[in-house]
């Protein structure tokens, strides 16, 4: 999952990605929904809107990532009916809540140190292992992520990756 600011890095970087998810903390909800509305329809993968359901369903992404201090999954599966609903986890039972809840996947980290989330400790390897583990839904490693560090994602049950540095 690549984890873009606009739609000019979302299509860029699409060829590299399965997923895309728009995150731009820094727009107000107009500027966002500016994005959303050109990614979407141009994107030859899914895309998910970080945090907001109303410009996920205005736009017609694939759905929304939440993060955890976020509206209640139940909230917003009654938004996004059909779509993707993921939540940003850091501790397993924050993942086993996200599944309980109805989930479509967690993403799980800081797994290692990141320069765009300086202030989160890591959790290393070990927790992810534990959350991949304890879930039936899959789990992205998030945190830190780097080409020699995929496979450590996949060998601790990780069902894949998502990064912002990565795929600059």
């Amino acid at each position: 999952m690549a984890i873009v600011s606009n739609a000019e890095a979302g299509l860029r970087v699409a060829r590299r990605a399965t997923i895309l998810q728009l995150r731009a903390p820094g727009l107000n909800a107009r500027e966002l929904e500016r994005e959303a509305v050109r990614l979407v329809p141009s994107s030859p993968l899914p895309v998910v809107i970080s945090s907001r359901c109303d410009i996920a369903l205005a736009a017609g992404a694939s759905g929304v990532n939440l993060p955890e201090l976020d509206i209640g999954i139940e909230s917003a599966r009654g938004l996004i009916r059909h779509g993707l609903i993921g939540r940003s986890v850091h501790s397993v039972e924050a993942a086993r809540r996200a599944e309980i809840e109805g989930a479509d996947f967690v993403i799980f980290g800081p797994v290692w140190a990141s320069a765009t989330h300086a202030d989160a400790a890591a959790v290393g390897v070990e927790a992810l292992s534990r959350v991949a583990a304890a879930l039936r839904i899959p789990v992205i490693a998030i945190g830190g992520v780097t080409q020699e560090r995929i496979a450590e994602c996949h060998a601790a049950g990780a069902a894949g990756y998502a990064a912002i540095r990565l795929f600059e």
